[in-house]
């Protein structure tokens, strides 16, 4: 018997970077609202961006798939805070995982 009943995903990965650095607050998110509980901005915050691209720095894949798990949780938690009036999932995106796209430059014919 085939079920249409999907069971419910277990939680994503746990938001713990970027790492703190000289004792001060981390720029990780504040849950169940993804702002950031350094600033105050909504996550990944632009220190948040700038901190990850650094700790993730020549993993380009390792920052999208933590990138995409955190906005899976983000989903979860926005969504069931305001299921009628939630953020468009591509506005989710963009603010989650786009940004830390990397584009290669073309080369450059000598």
């Amino acid at each position: 018997m085939i079920s249409s009943r999907l069971p419910t995903p277990g939680r994503g990965p746990h938001p713990e970077r970027p790492r703190a650095v000289g004792g001060r607050v981390p720029h990780t998110p504040l849950r169940p609202t993804w702002c950031c509980r350094s600033d105050g901005q909504p996550w990944p915050c632009g220190e948040a961006r700038l901190l990850l691209r650094l700790e993730y720095d020549g993993n380009n894949v390792g920052l999208t798939i933590y990138l995409a798990g955190m906005m899976y949780e983000a989903m979860r938690d926005l969504y069931h805070l305001n299921p009628h009036d939630g953020p468009e999932p591509s506005a989710l995106f963009d603010r989650f995982v786009t940004w830390g796209i990397s584009r290669r430059r073309p080369a450059v014919a000598p």
